[in-house]
């Protein structure tokens, strides 16, 4: 699978963490940045690795900032793009299950190595149901990004 992956300095260290390990499990990644734990804004990267999940580049994308929160609320400001905030491997599982999210947040000042990982693996390794009320919610989301979309 190809996988997209980006953080800002608040992430730096777990980016790096979830990167090597993905290689290792023979996933292909192309890495947005940031690769300094110079201050940066996490908008920059999350912007161009979710462009890149968006248009069917990157299959799936992963970001880190501080805590998750604000990259990915950047990411979900691409249509197409549905980043969830996963603090623990249920909600990656769910998140996949039920919204067929393509993207996953972590915080890398909140979220230890080993916890990280597990979330990764689950969220790349749970189908999305496509159950027909899981279809159907998508399809609404996708209803609201479309109306509000220029």
């Amino acid at each position: 699978m190809n996988i997209a992956i980006c953080c800002d300095h608040g992430g730096l260290v777990l980016k790096n963490a979830v990167k090597t390990h993905l290689e290792q499990s023979g996933h292909t990644v192309t890495d947005f940045g940031t690769s300094s734990e110079t201050s940066c804004d996490y908008p920059d990267f999350a912007l161009l690795a979710a462009e890149a999940v968006a248009a069917g580049e990157c299959e799936r994308g992963i970001f880190v900032c501080t805590t998750g929160i604000g990259i990915s609320i950047a990411a979900n400001k691409v249509p197409g793009v549905r980043c969830a905030l996963c603090n623990e491997p249920l909600s990656a599982k769910m998140t996949r299950l039920h919204n067929d999210a393509n993207a996953l947040a972590i915080g890398g000042g909140l979220t230890g190595v080993n916890l990280a990982l597990e979330i990764v693996d689950t969220f790349l390794n749970t189908p999305f149901s496509a159950e027909e009320k899981h279809q159907r919610r998508i399809d609404k989301i996708t209803a609201i990004e479309k109306k509000y979309s220029k």
